[in-house]
């Protein structure tokens, strides 16, 4: 009961300070990031991510106590409180989307044909992939094992993701209405950011929709970011963005994150992304399965 309290009293405290550090940020500012360690599996450099799949109990969280939620909720809590004004703390739940068309047709291609050739193609007549490759009926499957995760750790206590992002491809928004069913019916909405997208270029599969085509498919639990434009002015035939480029990118979308509110935050995409904000981030190098989710506490200092 008095670690309870405890508890209560820090969020009370802690949501007074969310709401100075909201108000404060910017969707300009800058920030420099550390991942805080020894508190997922997935953060662990010893343990392969192979052994830790694609979702693990309880998202990989090391705690295997029945508590675990909520002493990691009252940690969040405590170093939000006593960190420096510049200073905050996240927990992000980084999700690829599950198996797209593009997926099948470089595993039976193989990679350097796939990179080659046929990446440049829409189809080979028997499947689609581009313009914007779709779930298959696996990895709308996949989503759906990520529903259950959450289903089952909303029992033991898991934070409710209090804002959510995904990229605008089909696969992500996709996976993500799937995966999170059961926060839509309480009239949740993500964001759709331009700068989640997967690597920009040349692969068809990564060519976006127009706006007019995701607001009909998805406006229903996504709103849209300011600015974004109705054709896709990001892609070309001739240029796949660099690993530098897609640093740069991905560093302006944790900024986004980071400048607005929320401290437990999903976030839906793609893993050429998400290894460019684990670069961003400085965490360890990690593949993360069609469908998977990797938690990571992050710390953001201001500059």
């Amino acid at each position: 009961m008095k670690f309870a309290r405890v508890c209560v009293a820090l969020g009370a405290a802690a949501g007074a300070l969310a709401a100075a550090v909201e108000a404060s940020s910017s969707a300009g500012s800058t920030f420099t990031y550390e991942v805080v360690t020894g508190i997922f599996k997935q953060d662990d450099p010893t343990i392969p991510p192979a052994e830790i799949g694609a979702t693990p109990a309880s998202f990989g969280l090391i705690d295997e106590s029945p508590l675990r939620w909520l002493k990691l909720k009252a940690k969040i809590l405590s170093l939000n409180l006593f960190a420096p004004r510049n200073t905050q703390y996240k927990l992000l739940f980084l999700g690829r989307h599950g198996e797209g068309w593009h997926n099948v047709a470089e595993a039976f291609y193989g990679t350097p044909a796939w990179d080659e050739t046929w990446s440049k193609l829409d189809g080979n007549g028997t499947i689609v992939w581009g313009p914007d490759a779709q779930l298959t009926p696996l990895g709308e499957a996949q989503a759906a094992n990520v529903t259950l995760l959450w289903e089952k750790e909303l029992q033991a206590g898991i934070p409710i993701p209090e804002i959510l992002y995904s990229s605008p491809m089909s696969r992500a928004a996709k996976t993500a209405r799937i995966s999170f069913e059961w926060l839509w019916k309480t009239g949740k909405r993500a964001l759709i950011l331009e700068n989640f997208r997967e690597v920009i270029g040349v692969h068809t599969c990564d060519e976006r929709k127009t706006k007019t085509y995701i607001r009909e498919q998805f406006g229903d639990i996504m709103n849209i970011e300011r600015g974004f434009t109705e054709q896709d002015e990001l892609w070309t035939a001739d240029h796949r963005e660099t690993n530098d480029e897609q640093n740069v990118r991905l560093k302006k979308a944790l900024d986004f994150v980071f400048s607005h509110g929320g401290t437990y935050v999903s976030v839906t995409a793609h893993s050429g992304a998400l290894n460019a904000a684990f670069r961003v981030m400085g965490h360890r190098d990690y593949s993360i399965p069609t469908g998977g989710v990797v938690p990571v506490l992050l710390k953001a200092i201001k500059a």
